[in-house]
């Protein structure tokens, strides 16, 4: 019985017929593709999906036909690597057996059912499921192999469908609406557009947000050599009363303690690892939502983490004990120190699936670089939740000052246990034990003024953990509309700000057609994708429904289209404003050469050819200052996220 195992990609192909074959596979070519056999068995790998879903091929040209036209054409499905399909078929044709052993999750069920047809009818087809690629989780998962599940298949091919269909339909709309064809077309998508209205609409807050000033009252008091602060419990809105509650405490030489408390409070350990929360955590050590995610699936591959695609915050019965020790290897003392510091029971989140389990190690290396620091936050994030609670010293008090009350608060840790092998931010603060009624001499008073802040603008981590809460997107989605917002230059920077165009596009779609930047609407389509995973609900009901709300939005956007075209152009023509030329003092725009370069020009051209070189990757923005020196633009440009400006004048010394 000769045996055909499709895998996701080719390095899980080669790390699972490794497993397999107790590391005796040998590698062959079939039409370029590298394949593995041992014994009666072959291991192939694909390059995730090899069949692209499009629009028929007379619909290719945007002006002939009307965008919402495309809601109800059939997109057709057809082989895009057409070299790993004859590589399939040729492998195929003696085997009798196929195990399927794509990622398991919806995109991976769909990558394996898609191919079905391009096997033999009479082949038998089953499914291997596994969470890890180690040795274990490999071989039983070949031992117990299931049937494909085509409800799952479905469900992700819905989305492709609805994704496709919606996307280029609304894409077309305001790209044509707006005059911005070729590569200068404007992205519009299901969930993008209302991912990036959360953006757009907390910028408008902060543009909005007026500061109303406040003032607070601080004592230092003094005991025993240390000096701790007390707050008068309220910010004071009234300047006057500010004062007077200042005057009334300034002559005072002491405070009386009226109330004081102290008590150990257990602090647990943060949760196992979810996509979300890795994503964040990720973030907030300098990695992009994308960057995080390619790396953690590589590490998946490569037999280090179990698979990164997961919702679920609670551990089943895995061997803790044996992945201990595989990290002894990278993390000797860490590990000894989690040995002598278990906890009965690891800890949970709140979030129960049973495709995956959380994000965790299941194997060791010593690696380098950005791997390094991913495989790094995981590993301590698992050795976190088997460790006993962190034990903290809670300390407070009310002391009086002429009668007014200051509040009191001390925080240590008495025992680490957790933060040892996890460290996190926790503002210590020492007070001295104090006794009702005691005397605490003062040695300083502040009146402070502060005004109160706008919101914070999102970052990627809490964007993903926003779009979560709001049914944007998928765990394995998110990070990719995030990372498409940053490469069609609608948001940039750490802290995501929007740029003119995000503005106008949403503006625009909030305007003709509201529907489209809301949230319920995508969170409705990815429950009922739900229900074709769990049989309620059919591939086709879904289909229909999400045409006849796009049908309802495009009635509405017609109506608006030259407005909306408009508005667009406008906001294009501020982003590719870059102030006024040193040289003739006409305006200074963005320009793409016949090969595609981009420049800065004079726009009284030919009159005037004064120009400057632009960087050719990343965003670049002007931000209205021009060099003291020359006069040229000072041109703003973000790489990794950090906000670099320099003059666009290369000779400006």
């Amino acid at each position: 019985m000769k045996q055909l195992v499709i895998c996701e990609k080719h390095i899980a192909a080669r790390r699972i017929a490794y497993i397999l074959s107790g590391g005796k596979a040998r590698q062959g070519r079939m039409y370029g593709v590298p394949y593995y056999t041992f014994d009666d068995v072959t291991v192939v790998g694909l390059r995730g999906h090899i069949k692209k879903l499009d629009f028929p091929a007379e619909y290719a040209r945007w002006n002939s036909s009307q965008p919402q036209q495309l809601i109800y054409v059939e997109p057709v499905k057809k082989v895009g690597e057409k070299h790993i399909a004859n590589a399939l078929k040729a492998l195929a044709r003696e085997c009798s057996h196929v195990i399927i052993a794509t990622d398991y999750d919806r995109e991976g069920e769909l990558i394996g059912a898609e191919i079905l047809d391009l096997l033999p009818p009479d082949v038998t087809v089953k499914r291997a499921r596994f969470s890890a690629i180690t040795a274990p989780e490999i071989t039983q998962a070949f031992k117990q192999v299931e049937e494909v599940n085509h409800n799952l298949a479905r469900s992700a091919e819905a989305r492709q469908y609805i994704d496709l269909i919606w996307g280029a339909s609304l894409t077309r709309f305001i790209s044509l609406a707006s005059h911005q064809l070729g590569k200068s077309f404007l992205s519009v998508g299901r969930v993008q557009s209302p991912t990036l209205a959360l953006i757009v609409n907390r910028e408008k807050e902060i543009q909005e947000f007026t500061p109303t000033p406040f003032w607070k009252l601080s004592i230092v008091f003094e005991k025993d050599g240390i000096t701790f602060a007390g707050e008068y419990p309220e910010k004071i809105q009234d300047e006057e009363k500010a004062k007077e509650l200042y005057e009334k405490v300034k002559e005072a030489d002491a405070g009386t303690v009226t109330t004081y408390e102290k008590h150990l409070r257990q602090s647990m350990p943060p949760p196992p690892f979810d996509t979300t929360t890795f994503l964040k955590e990720a973030a907030a050590r300098g990695f992009s939502a994308t960057q995080a995610m390619k790396i953690a699936e590589e590490l998946y591959m490569n037999g280090l983490i179990s698979y990164p695609r997961t919702d679920n915050t609670v551990y089943p019965a895995l061997p803790f004990k044996n992945i201990l020790k595989k990290l002894e290897s990278v993390y000797p003392e860490e590990v000894a120190l989690v040995f002598s510091m278990l906890r009965g029971k690891p800890v949970s989140g709140k979030k129960v699936s049973k495709d995956h389990p959380p994000i965790h190690p299941v194997g060791a290396a010593k690696l380098t670089g950005a791997h390094a620091k991913i495989y790094d936050l995981i590993a301590r994030r698992f050795m976190a939740t088997l460790s006993k609670n962190a034990v903290l010293e809670e300390k407070k008090a009310e002391v009086r000052v002429a009668g007014e009350p200051f509040m009191v608060k001390g925080l240590i840790i008495k025992e680490e246990n957790w933060r040892r092998v996890y460290p996190t931010r926790l503002s210590e603060k020492t007070v001295p034990d104090l006794e009702q009624g005691e005397q605490l001499p003062i040695v300083q008073r502040k009146k402070v003024k502060d005004t109160t802040k706008p919101p914070k603008r999102y970052t990627q981590g809490s964007l993903i953990v926003e779009m979560e809460k709001l049914g944007l997107g998928t765990k394995s989605t998110r990070h990719e509309i995030i990372g498409k917002l940053l490469s069609r230059h609608y948001i940039r920077g750490k802290q995501l700000i929007p740029t003119p165009t995000a503005f106008a596009v949403i503006e625009a779609l909030e305007e003709g057609a509201p529907i489209i930047t809301k949230p319920d609407m995508t969170a409705h389509l990815e429950d009922e994708m739900d229900r074709i995973a769990e049989g309620t609900k059919t591939f086709e009901e879904v289909l229909e429904e999400s045409r006849q709300i796009l049908s309802r939005a495009f009635e509405i956007l017609e109506k608006n289209k030259h407005k909306i075209g408009r508005r667009i152009q406008e906001a294009i023509a501020r982003q590719n404003h870059f102030g006024t030329c040193p040289e003739c003092g006409k305006e200074m725009v963005l320009r793409k050469s016949a090969r595609g370069k981009r420049f800065i020009g004079c726009s009284n051209y030919p009159k005037c050819t004064n120009s400057y070189p632009l960087p050719q990757k990343n965003s670049v923005f002007f931000e209205g200052e021009q060099c003291p020196k020359c006069g040229a633009p000072m041109v703003v440009t973000f790489y990794k996220g950090r906000k670099q400006k320099r003059c666009a004048n290369m000779n400006c010394s």
